[in-house]
């Protein structure tokens, strides 16, 4: 179309040649094998300036640079698809080590739970041996008063007072006098052990605040560690190119890396050493919490603060329920039967009146089985309290002693109708000791 459209205007190849006056006009036409070889500037040029080629060898060279070209295009395609490939499974890897962390962090949170939970009784039984130990003392010395006091009256209305007896009752009550300020001291020091744990609970309570502090920074630090290795291994995947700057950014992160490995050692090691500290804090408790439920066993159940047997059936019910059936003589010895009956299935291993019910999200759930033979005769037989008073020590036993199917004493707050926290015995234990200093004086 090019060596056509001069043609039409007369401006082709054979115008050139034939035409003695040439046009100053600008001729055109495609050259070929006689113009390459032809002689002037024309042949000239072209042999100066470019090559002979048949059509069938510039097709063939086209088509060997396109095959060429497609074939290095496959191969950086396919490099670049299997790196990507790798730095998926990386990245997979990634995913997973951060789900373990947070299944790391949940065993952690209800360990740490249970350790507070352990605490708290230590620190209950602990302060209940105290009290249970002052007030054996203060009753003995109180007896031994009385007695002397007594004996004094004896010998003053006979009037025949002998010397001897007379420096022996002298010598009793001084060291009646001695033991009086012994045990004064001795209240004083229950009064600072008390306020000594006041302050160790609120001591523990802050290490408690910092446990959990730490906690969140070596989380925080684990995933930081596993975002960096990441990169890092991106960025060695990345480096084939040898880019200068890559490699300066892979030192850097490698730097950063070591410094976030060496924090999270020191805060590992820390941490460690705060868990042994509260699990011993928590063995105190445990200990303290045990004592104060010894010391309020024989405290009368009228107290605010004392001790309730969880699993032991109330024989009240029972005792109403045989009025309505017997004699008011027979009522109180069936009533103990009855009640001592129940109290023996209680403790009757293969009686388990309950059954698993899963709620909508799949957890399982233990409930009371309503429809057992045996609680459906009581109920039928004795009424709704007794069911009830049965029924409750079945659920108290199942959740304090379900193996071993005997009765548990616990610190309870009767007013309120729940278990006592050791902050509600050991302030019990200092009312009761203010009272008495008050009586004293």
């Amino acid at each position: 179309m090019f060596e056509k459209s001069f043609e039409l205007d007369h401006y082709g190849k054979k115008d050139y040649y034939s035409s003695r006056r040439k046009k100053d006009k600008l001729y055109a036409w495609v050259a070929r094998e006689d113009d390459y070889y032809s002689g002037g500037l024309i042949g000239e040029y072209l042999r100066r300036n470019g090559d002979l080629k048949t059509v069938s060898s510039k097709e063939a060279e086209d088509r060997r640079k396109t095959s060429k070209l497609l074939t290095t295009l496959n191969n950086t395609l396919e490099t670049k698809n299997q790196r990507l490939q790798e730095m998926q499974n990386k990245f997979n890897e990634v995913s997973s080590s951060m789900s373990t962390l947070m299944w790391q962090k949940d065993d952690m949170i209800r360990a740490y739970n249970e350790e507070c939970k352990k605490m708290q009784e230590n620190a209950h039984n602990h302060f209940k041996q105290i009290s249970l130990e002052h007030e054996r003392n203060a009753k003995c010395i109180l007896d031994q008063k009385r007695e002397l006091e007594q004996r004094e009256k004896e010998l003053l209305q006979r009037e025949a007072q002998n010397e001897n007896e007379t420096k022996k009752l002298q010598h009793e009550k001084m060291i009646n006098e001695r033991a009086a300020l012994e045990q004064k001291k001795a209240d004083e020091t229950m009064f600072k052990l008390a306020e000594e744990h006041k302050r160790d609970k609120e001591k523990l309570h802050r290490e408690i605040i910092k446990l959990e502090k730490q906690l969140d920074t070596r989380q925080g630090l684990e995933l930081e560690i596993q975002r960096l290795r990441g990169a890092l291994q991106v960025m060695e995947h990345m480096n084939g190119d040898g880019d200068a700057d890559t490699k300066k950014r892979m030192e850097v992160i490698q730097d950063e890396l070591k410094e976030k490995e060496e924090e999270l050692e020191d805060l590992e090691d820390l941490n460690q050493a705060l868990i042994i500290k509260e699990r011993k804090s928590n063995d105190e408790l445990q200990d303290a919490r045990k004592e104060l439920i010894t010391a309020f066993k024989d405290v009368s159940t009228r107290a605010h603060i004392g001790v309730k047997k969880m699993g032991e059936v109330d024989i009240k019910p029972f005792l109403v329920a045989a009025k309505r059936k017997y004699s008011a003589k027979e009522a109180d010895v069936k009533s103990a039967e009855l009640c001592t009956l129940w109290q023996d299935y209680l403790r009757d291993p293969s009686w388990h009146p309950f059954k698993i019910l899963k709620d909508k999200e799949g957890n399982c759930k233990e409930i009371l089985d309503e429809e057992d033979e045996k609680l459906v005769e009581l109920k039928t037989e004795l009424g709704d309290e007794a069911y009830n008073a049965v029924t409750m020590a079945l659920k108290q036993m199942n959740e304090y002693n379900p193996s071993g199917r005997y009765v548990v004493p616990e610190l309870w707050n009767f007013n309120e109708g729940r278990k006592a926290t050791l902050t509600d015995g050991v302030q019990h234990l200092l009312n009761k000791w203010k009272l008495h200093k008050r009586r004293r004086y």
